[in-house]
């Protein structure tokens, strides 16, 4: 692979370490195609799948607390921000430096006074009203490659020391997976798996899934693909026999457990489709990116179980005819995205599915001699959903008046706080994991930053933005009692308190006290409701197991809900689930 571009910001796409680049394959790309790179990745018939995890993983997956889905949208190729969201507010500098490509304000929808989408982007439009669309400014980072594949791995394994045929080789998911279950091969079959951690269309060879041993998504080449498994649910033969004497048992071995595990996982999406197939509500339109969100839909419907999927468009390597091109994806795009949550909305599932879209660098802020743009560094991360809770520009947006030498868009937004964000808010993963997912090699001077996507998991978030009832609760005494006696902070610091799922539907928690004393628990909404008191008297030392519906004979409704315990004013919160 080769990085040599010209260092003109005005050069066009025909020049050597552009075609160098783009008629060499790395390394891992290579192997991965051969099915022998990567042990969670074979040749099954004359398609290439990865298997997911088995079912522990998925077990892990539940003390997530969540049920919310992400959606990750590859824009391959280096999408061009400044012809996604343009700025009003620089509109001189926009129109200069593009004196043939540029957008004319006439067609231009100014979704504030300062920033706005081209009208061919106009079914975003009821989302941005619906509060259901976000565009987060300048993400990047410091020193970005502007090479397709090292700059598609550093945003898959976020190792910005990532260099040519070097890098970290697991991605920030597949980190985020193989964390939740350090048994995976070891363990191996285990139970019967609800369903696939991760679905990836396209995009092989991408590092986002890739853990130290395996890739933790069931990946097809492309939606036909995963649209026959889901259809037929079929089986890709195999062969079965293994030989203590052969060189490479072990591998084969492997091989064929990770068969066994793409088969029944095979099935399980099958039947998610046929339960998901005659829920459909809106008519998609005839070309690959909607048909992949289409799939996505029914999977989702039929309660596949799948927290993260990953989907593919190409062809924004604009270096030439950028209008036409540039308007066809977007417009593609956005009339998918806004088609998949209207389908979505018509079984109340459109609240628990974000997606976001990302792509290897942004374009130059000149155009070149080719009507289209360069490879260049900042661009807009856009954000779909209701989870959103309101539309916004969120960030900083580049100034065009001060570029680097080579006319890009200097980053004001590292592309890790908004992955961190996801994780941590999004999925609920706990936030003291969550540099370890983002900083694999420990590089000094990074911590993950929450950025304000208006969503929020955790307690210790949530409770600062909402008014919940703080009034002291009323504790019952007993005769005799050392009701009066004082602990320590370090001693109030060793109550353990966590959720636990015993019965479906039926969430209790367990507490460990290192001494007696009034316990109160109460049960919060997600808008800082009081909906009851689950406990309000003393606890012994030692364990209890407390069931909240059993305390709370009023009904709850299904969804997320926080428990705060109040313990001599020291007050302890987690959120819990009902189902």
């Amino acid at each position: 692979m080769c990085d040599t571009h010209d260092n003109s910001p005005h050069k066009g796409k025909e020049h050597k370490g552009h075609n160098e680049e783009h008629a060499t394959w790395s390394r891992r790309s290579f192997l991965q195609t051969l099915g022998i790179a990567g042990s969670g990745s074979m040749m099954l018939g004359s398609n290439l799948l990865s298997a997911s995890a088995p079912s522990r993983l998925t077990n892990a997956l539940a003390d997530i607390e969540t049920d919310n889905i992400l959606i990750l949208i590859r824009l391959s190729g280096g999408n061009d921000g400044l012809s996604t969201v343009i700025p009003i507010n620089q509109y001189d500098a926009y129109a200069n430096a593009r004196p043939n490509i540029y957008i004319p304000e006439s067609k231009i929808l100014k979704l504030t006074d300062e920033f706005g989408v081209p009208s061919y982007m106009s079914s975003l439009e009821p989302m941005w009203g619906e509060g259901q669309f976000k565009a987060v400014h300048g993400v990047g980072y410091e020193g970005q490659s502007l090479s397709h594949f090292t700059g598609s791995d550093i945003f898959a394994n976020t190792d910005l020391e990532t260099t040519g045929f070097s890098g970290t080789n697991t991605g920030w998911m597949g980190r985020h997976f193989e964390n939740l279950y350090p048994d995976y091969l070891s363990d191996f079959p285990g139970s019967r798996p609800d369903g696939p951690a991760a679905i990836q269309i396209g995009s092989y060879g991408n590092l986002v899934f890739e853990g130290e041993e395996t890739n933790y998504a069931f990946v097809t080449n492309n939606v036909d693909q995963l649209q026959q498994i889901a259809e037929t649910g079929v089986q890709y033969p195999v062969d079965q026999a293994l030989f203590d004497d052969c060189m490479y048992g072990d591998q084969l071995r492997f091989l064929r457990g990770v068969s066994n595990v793409t088969n029944e996982y095979s099935g399980t999406i099958h039947e998610a489709y046929l339960r998901g197939h005659d829920l459909q509500c809106v008519e998609y339109q005839d070309n690959s990116f909607a048909k992949q969100l289409e799939l996505l839909a029914k999977l989702i419907k039929g309660n596949l179980g799948t927290k993260v999927y990953m989907i593919s468009m190409g062809g924004f390597d604009t270096h030439g005819n950028q209008p036409l091109a540039h308007e066809r994806l977007m417009t593609n795009l956005s009339v998918a995205v806004n088609n998949f949550y209207e389908d979505l909305k018509c079984t109340g599932q459109d609240e628990k599915v974000l997606s976001m879209t990302f792509s290897e660098f942004g374009r130059r802020i000149f155009e070149n001699g080719s009507n289209g743009t360069d490879h260049g560094k900042a661009a807009p991360t856009l954000f779909f959903g209701s989870g959103l809770k309101g539309s916004a520009f969120v960030g900083e947006h580049p100034t065009l008046d001060d570029p680097d030498g080579r006319g890009n868009l200097e980053y004001t937004m590292d592309f890790r706080d908004l992955y961190g964000t996801v994780l941590a808010e999004w999925l609920c993963v706990d936030p003291t994991t969550v540099n370890q997912h983002l900083n694999p090699l420990n590089v000094a001077g990074y911590n993950y930053t929450p950025v304000d996507l208006g969503f929020q998991c955790h307690a210790e978030t949530v409770f600062p933005d909402i008014a919940m009832d703080d009034s002291e609760p009323t504790l019952p005494t007993q005769p005799g009692s050392d009701e009066d006696a004082e602990y320590s902070p370090e001693l109030l610091n060793q109550i353990v308190h966590e959720p636990y799922y015993p019965i479906q539907g039926s969430p209790s928690i367990h507490i460990e006290m290192p001494f007696s004393a009034v316990v109160d628990i109460k049960l919060y909404n997600i808008m800082g409701q009081n909906v009851g008191t689950v406990y309000s008297e003393r606890m012994s030392e030692g364990s209890t197991e407390i069931n909240i519906r059993e305390m709370l004979p009023n009904y709850l409704a299904t969804g997320k809900y926080i428990y705060r315990i109040n313990v001599q004013n020291k007050k302890m919160s987690k959120s819990v689930m009902v189902a």
